[in-house]
């Protein structure tokens, strides 16, 4: 892995660089059918996702298994191949399945897992029972809706004392499913709970250097704020390379979809903060508290997360200095993913991207693939190549 700063990118770069992804995808898809890989890879391969309690081996559990759905979704737009297609209203179906049969739904991803999934089954090929499926998606997701505090609970089953009153800064990329429920129905209460959940984010999770807390917790009584902490950041007051990079993209997505200029303005704050706390190639270290010159494993998911964020935020300028400063750093960030972070042929690694981490303090998925950064690197090469896409979220 190389260190050196990279241009913006070029057009062959970024056709050679979707080429190598297609294939990629095509092997996984084909390997996998209708199951699902695991999280992140093991020694650059991705293995069947394990068997659970309730669940078979490669089973539709956990929060990442639409990203493997929403890459063959891209793949299907940017090829035209229709066994994309087949293969993604397979999954899709398989995420109707789930919400029905309530399996594995105590989570606030159900927007990660809807919106890559059943949503675009809607929005490409008009399937109602994709439409049909995200909806019973958005209404569980309204029941972690904790009042008074107007926020959506992160984890776990909603009497759990441990995780009452938290969310975390991932949050904002499941509001999306909840904006698009409110569209279909014209209920407003979706639209209130968005507008409630990412004003307590900006308020609360967002620090006051522009670097943002993890986790935070609110009183469930009262709904007062109390806390910021970590789950997987270095510390309790660093900043999570990914979190903060959720909140570029993230803060993004919910001022296109709600119009608050505070919104737009977080999500800069972020955008500022990162790119300040990059290193020479623009891929940062898992935590932004390591610098040049540390040996901290670098963490390609997060790289992948904000050029997609950096894209968003140049659409929504669309003109003038912030518009050209978003597009100069989104194209040089992914100009270092394909150069420096991708296998050198698309059979050396089952993953898209190289050098992830999932869960540093756990061990979890060090130095590894991971389904989330290679469905956003997907995307971005995505946005970059076709300027007409329309987004999923």
């Amino acid at each position: 892995m190389t260190t050196s700063p990279t241009p913006g990118t070029t057009a062959p770069a970024v056709d050679l660089a979707i080429s190598a992804a297609l294939a990629t995808v095509r092997r996984n898809s084909d390997t996998f059918g209708t199951g699902y890989p695991d999280d992140t890879t093991t020694n650059d391969r991705y293995l069947p996702r394990p068997a659970a309690a309730g669940f078979p081996i490669a089973g539709n559990r956990g929060w990442t298994t639409s990203f493997f759905t929403g890459m063959e979704w891209l793949a299907w737009e940017l090829s035209g191949d229709e066994a994309f297609r087949d293969a993604a209203l397979a999954h899709a179906a398989d995420f109707s399945r789930r919400v029905r049969a309530g399996e594995d739904l105590d989570t606030h991803d159900l927007g990660f897992l809807y919106t890559l999934s059943t949503v675009p089954a809607w929005q490409l090929l008009g399937d109602t029972d994709g439409r049909e499926a995200a909806l019973l998606a958005a209404e569980h997701l309204m029941l972690r809706l904790l009042e008074p505090a107007g926020i959506i609970q992160a984890w776990g089953d909603l009497s759990d004392p441990r995780q009452r009153g938290r969310t975390i800064v991932d949050s904002l990329m499941n509001m999306p499913l909840l904006t698009w429920a409110g569209e279909q129905t014209g209920d407003a209460r979706f639209t209130d709970a968005v507008r409630r959940h990412t004003t307590q984010l900006r308020e609360n999770i967002v620090r006051a250097d522009n670097s943002t807390f993890h986790t935070f917790y609110w009183d469930v009584e009262t709904g007062q704020p109390l806390r910021g902490a970590t789950e997987q950041g270095a510390f309790d007051d660093s900043c999570w390379a990914r979190g903060q990079a959720w909140g570029i993209y993230g803060f993004a997505l919910n001022y296109r979809a709600t119009a608050d200029p505070l919104l737009l303005e977080a999500a800069w704050r972020c955008a500022d903060y990162f790119l300040a706390h990059l290193p020479a190639d623009s891929v940062p270290f898992w935590d932004l508290v390591y610098v040049d010159g540390s040996d901290a494993p670098r963490d390609s998911s997060s790289a992948a997360i904000a050029v997609c964020g950096l894209l968003e935020l140049a659409a929504i300028e669309s003109t003038g200095e912030r518009a050209e400063r978003a597009t100069e750093a989104a194209h040089t960030i992914l100009a270092s993913l394909i150069e420096n972070y991708t296998p050198a042929r698309p059979e050396d690694s089952d993953g898209l991207l190289l050098h992830g981490v999932y869960d540093l303090p756990k061990n979890n998925g060090v130095d590894e693939g991971t389904l989330w950064g290679d469905y956003f690197y997907l995307e971005a090469l995505t946005r970059v190549a076709r300027r007409d896409w329309t987004a999923f979220w």
